[in-house]
């Protein structure tokens, strides 16, 4: 489909050259349900680019619609797992941002494992971030955000940085927009990749 990146192998990782565009951040957006979020930056960051990732075929689809519909050439939607896309496949320093918005908390402790924000994810995030690169964070779950804020620490390997509406162009995902209008906070967290010199 137009809009789609489908890479040439999905069992190596990807050279930086396949993914990013000279002189041009790249962007990702973890779990980028109908587009809403992706769509947006790419209409507001003209030279930047961005990457959707979306495991759900039907979401995919649309969403390549919707890039298509409207002339967005600077956004693409890769349908893969998130965890194996930052774990397996993204190439090291490639990605100036993260974003993780509104993932599914697993709100039972049993299913805490299932989880997305583990160490080996966080591990992995800094990996594929450029130097001074960022990892945003939102959910409507309070526990599920104290939670990432442990996992955060324990890798000790970000910079907490401010974040409110005020700080830079962030418009809202589908999930913030349906949350808010059940009467929901969001919860934040924005960090960056601390230059920590230990060869990752």
């Amino acid at each position: 489909m137009d809009g789609e990146f489908v890479p040439a192998d999905y069992f190596r990782k990807l050279e930086r050259r396949e993914i990013c565009r000279d002189g041009r951040p790249l962007e990702v957006d973890l779990g980028c349900g109908d587009g809403s979020f992706l769509l947006a930056m790419a209409r507001h960051h003209p030279d930047r680019d961005f990457l959707g990732v979306e495991r759900l075929l039907g979401r995919v689809r649309k969403v390549c619609k919707k890039l298509t519909r409207h002339h967005l050439g600077n956004a693409r939607v890769l349908r893969l797992e998130s965890r194996y896309v930052i774990e397996w496949l993204l190439p090291e320093a490639a990605v100036s941002r993260v974003h993780l918005l509104c993932p599914d908390p697993w709100p039972k402790a049993r299913h805490h494992r299932r989880r997305l924000v583990q160490t080996e994810f966080l591990t992995a995030v800094r990996r594929v971030l450029v130097p001074g690169g960022e990892f945003l964070f939102m959910t409507d779950h309070e526990e599920y955000f104290r939670w990432t804020e442990d996992k955060i620490a324990v890798c000790g390997k970000f910079e907490r940085l401010a974040w409110d509406d005020a700080s830079f162009f962030y418009p809202k995902s589908d999930f913030q927009q349906l949350w808010e209008s059940a009467g929901k906070s969001m919860w934040r967290l924005r960090c960056r990749k601390s230059e920590v010199r230990d060869g990752s």
